[in-house]
Parts: structure tokens; sequence; C-alpha cells
């Protein structure tokens, strides 16, 4: 993954193999993988957590193979998907960490700077997923208003 603030370190690593169909070892049917699904969620696990979970435990290599359908477009069909998307969400906290320790450490600059660029990284998600209607038209980064949210 190349670095988005540093201009070093290109991009690469291992690619998926392709199948359509699931291994002959997965012994979970589509219908159980869902119900799991369900589950795991409800316990309070993310979604990208929920897959590992299902690769270590149950030996569901790809959510896909096995239902045919992606791990968020299932919880999107059983309406329980949560309000922000994980990646933005994990950056929000991150950035609203950062922006806790600035208040109380206010010469930590490099730490400052950090925030600086993980909150553009947050706008920009956010103006991509504003953009393919994930989010509000009218959806703002806002520390305070979205520190008392996360919080719930």
């Amino acid at each position: 993954m190349a670095r988005m603030h540093a201009r070093r370190r290109g991009s690469s690593g291992s690619k998926k193999v392709y199948r359509d169909n699931p291994p002959d070892w997965v012994e979970l049917k589509s219908e159980e993988v869902e119900k799991r699904i369900l589950e795991l969620y409800n316990e309070g696990y993310e979604p990208s957590m929920i897959g590992m979970i299902l690769r270590d435990r149950y030996g569901v290599p790809d959510v896909v193979q096995v239902t045919g359908k992606k791990l968020n477009r299932i919880l999107r069909e059983k309406g329980v998907q949560s309000a922000l998307p994980e990646d933005l969400k994990a950056l929000i906290t991150k950035a609203l960490r950062l922006r806790r320790h600035s208040e109380t450490h206010r010469k930590d600059h490099h730490n400052i700077r950090n925030m600086m660029l993980i909150e553009a990284k947050v706008r920009r998600l956010a103006k991509y997923y504003i953009r393919k209607k994930v989010l509000p038209s009218d959806w703002k980064y806002d520390p305070k208003r979205l520190q008392i949210e996360l919080t719930r």
C-alpha cells in the first residue's frame, strides 16, 4: 500500500486466487454463514473482524465464495449496517484520539501534524463516500459532534 503523505514505498502484495465456488473443505452452507455474520455483528464486531473470525474459527476463506454476496451487502440486506463505513470510522476515532492528546500536550507538534494529515484523509474519504451516496450530501467532519456520536 502506498503511503499517502510520504513519497516512499510502492504498493505490492499477494493477490487472491480466483474462484467462483467455495472449496470442498468448507463445511458451512450459505445460510449458516449469513447467520454467523449476524451473530458476530450483534456481538459488536466490525465487518473486517467478522471476516477474520469466519476465516480462523469456521474455515471460511472468503464470504463471497460461499454466499455469493459481500459481507457488507449481507449486513445491508438484513438492515443492520452502521451509519459510518468502517474505514472512515477508524480514521475518525484515530483523529479524535490525537485531538484529545493534543489538547493536553500542546507542544507535541509531531502529533499535531499527524492529526492534520489524518483529518485530511477523513475529509478526502468523506468526499468519496458522499459522491458514492454512502453518506448524506450534507455530512461534514465535525470533531465535537462526532466525539459525542462515537462514544454512544
